[in-house]
């Protein structure tokens, strides 16, 4: 939690922000890159570029809009910014409409950021985290919602699956069949109903460097609940490497509007509406391994 506290300070975060449409959004989320010493204007510029290229895929979750680009000259350091509008506006997107949320990202490297974004996710994938940040009415509050740890699970459910695990996961198989996710594994890799596994999953987006880490993040979480990270990889890239690496991967996991980019490439292009549930990516896996 300490990456995400250090790259978000509290004059990056504006509440009740007025935009007349999805660009005015981004461009106040950009404004407050500038004005803390992260990015200037070019940068804002390019994260609405993304858009008008890409479509709204940064709308990784309901209500909620991951603004990035590529670095340009302007960016200065790796930092966030988070505007809370006032009024919700829509960016385009089928499922996760209208967005509340916009938070900007301006990263130097592509690794610099990653633990930021697997606590941020965390947070938006909790009811009550997300709740708070919906209710603050300050921006010490906010990044007090987003930052602080959460509370311990009790003893009897630390080993549960999450809140929005599907109940094929924990209530109508048994322990046995939970178990035999392992074995069922191994068994892909040679044989089975599923495609031969080449035991690697990519995860796509425009840049390969936001919304990208929050679908791995998600994906490796179900991965680390099957029992099944000793036998898959999973890599975050954007649409250009996608191209050239798709058949090296059992499928890629991506949005509806970078599919749409994508194109045909030889494997499983499968879309993902809300890049924070695991419960989605657990059903989307287990069709695609036929468990």
């Amino acid at each position: 939690m300490s990456e995400l506290r250090d790259l978000l300070p509290v004059n990056a975060i504006r509440l009740d922000v007025d935009a007349s449409d999805w660009r005015a959004a981004i461009r106040a989320a950009g404004e407050l890159l500038g004005e803390t010493g992260v990015a200037g204007d070019s940068y804002t510029d390019a994260m609405i570029r993304v858009v008008e290229e890409h479509g709204p895929y940064i709308v990784l979750t309901p209500g909620f809009a991951l603004a990035h680009s590529r670095p340009d000259d302007s960016v200065t350091r790796t930092g966030m910014s988070l505007v809370r509008l006032a009024e919700p506006v829509r960016f385009g997107h089928d499922t996760n409409d209208p967005v509340t949320l916009v938070m900007a990202l301006a990263s130097v490297d592509s690794s610099a950021h990653q633990d930021a974004l697997a606590a941020l996710a965390g947070v938006l994938a909790a009811p009550e985290r997300r709740e708070a940040l919906e209710r603050a009415q300050t921006p010490d509050e906010v990044r007090d919602a987003l930052t602080a740890r959460p509370a311990a699970a009790p003893a009897a459910a630390a080993s549960s699956a999450p809140a929005d695990a599907p109940p094929a996961a924990t209530t109508t198989r048994s322990t046995d069949e939970q178990h035999d996710l392992r074995p069922a594994m191994a068994d892909t890799a040679v044989t089975g109903d599923a495609v031969p596994s080449k035991r690697l999953i990519l995860t796509v987006c425009g840049n390969g460097l936001g919304t990208s880490l929050f679908l791995k993040n998600t994906t490796e979480q179900v991965l680390d609940r099957w029992g099944w990270t000793p036998y898959l990889s999973v890599e975050a890239t954007d649409t250009i490497s996608a191209k050239g690496r798709a058949k090296e991967a059992d499928f890629l996991l991506t949005s509806g509007a970078i599919a749409q980019t994508l194109g045909d490439v030889g494997v499983p292009v499968e879309v993902i509406d809300n890049f924070t549930s695991q419960s989605e990516i657990d059903a989307t896996l287990r069709r695609l391994y036929a468990i």
